[in-house]
């Protein structure tokens, strides 16, 4: 991916989803947003039903995700809105959604996730739970459905939602679960987010003869979302008050996955990373550039990426 061949698109930081998905007719699609019951997966579902989209929220409160889907046929006027109940971090609960789905399916957004979970927290399984629930849980979901996505008839994509954060650390495969070294919670958010983007690397170069791509996207900084709650409220505020980052609103934040899952620019494009609607440069980085741009040279590394989907595919019941 080099610089003459980086993706450019009309639409920047400020675009909204909305505005990226005007004109684009989904009508007939289907399609699954994870996380969809707050923040920008909101916004995500919303554009896509707008768009003619049949829209399944795939949400761990079913409560909350009803309440959603109301507000979105409210909005939109579509009635092709649903949920569905998923805990990433269960493989059973994954296993149960797998199961209660049939058909073709057009787009699958990986949007949920934890982060900076401040105690090192392992799943039954051993793995700790930002990486088992940002990746490992959408890697399990993505594999189950992968049936589906290669039916669907113009071909299927995923969009799976990274970070900026990933440019502070590669996957550490020598000690992803912290037993050698001390847990940090950012460092553990940032490897997840950094296998969400080789995973898009690996699916596409798997499964592009299916007709399934995978990108991966950094939505920005967002005013206020559930993702970060397990951050320290004084540290948000310092954040904020020291202009380190330009925050979104969750509307501006859900415009580059929905460019991801419906730009006709990016048809039978993968494993590539996009922030601010745009495709990213490869860069160099070291844990001082977390607040920089560009994707980080190991995480689109092709051996990273095939190592990391063998060692996935070996957590699969």
């Amino acid at each position: 991916m080099s610089a003459k061949s980086l993706i450019t698109t009309p639409f920047g930081f400020d675009s909204t989803a909305a505005e990226v998905v005007a004109g684009i007719d989904l009508t007939g699609k289907r399609a699954i947003v994870t996380g969809s019951s707050s923040g920008i997966g909101i916004e995500t579902a919303r554009a896509l039903a707008s768009a003619g989209a049949e829209v399944t929220l795939a949400v761990r409160d079913a409560e909350a995700g009803t309440r959603t889907a109301a507000d979105i046929t409210a909005t939109t006027g579509s009635k092709a809105v649903h949920v569905a109940e998923l805990d990433l971090a269960d493989p059973r609960s994954i296993a149960e959604f797998v199961a209660g789905r049939s058909g073709p399916l057009d787009l699958l957004i990986n949007n949920a996730g934890v982060m900076a979970i401040p105690d090192l927290r392992l799943t039954p399984e051993g793995w700790e739970l930002q990486f088992a629930t940002n990746h490992l849980g959408h890697f399990a979901l993505a594999v189950g459905l992968r049936g589906s996505l290669a039916a669907a008839p113009a071909g299927a994509r995923i969009v799976s939602l990274s970070s900026r954060a990933h440019l502070r650390s590669p996957v550490v495969f020598d000690d992803i679960n912290f037993a050698s070294r001390p847990y940090e919670p950012m460092l553990a958010y940032a490897q997840s987010k950094t296998a969400n983007v080789l995973f898009a690397v690996e699916a596409t170069r798997r499964w592009s003869d299916e007709g399934i791509t995978a990108n991966a996207v950094h939505p920005g900084a967002i005013a206020a979302t559930n993702l970060s709650r397990h951050l320290d409220p004084d540290y948000l505020e310092q954040l904020r008050a020291s202009r380190v980052y330009r925050y979104k609103t969750a509307e501006q934040g859900a415009a580059t996955s929905v460019l991801a899952a419906t730009s006709p620019q990016l048809e039978g494009i993968g494993g590539r990373y996009f922030e601010d609607c745009n495709e990213a440069p490869v860069v160099e980085p070291d844990s001082s550039q977390s607040t920089g741009s560009g994707v980080a040279s190991y995480a689109v590394d092709p051996t990273n990426a095939e190592r990391l989907w063998e060692l996935s595919q070996g957590t699969l019941a």
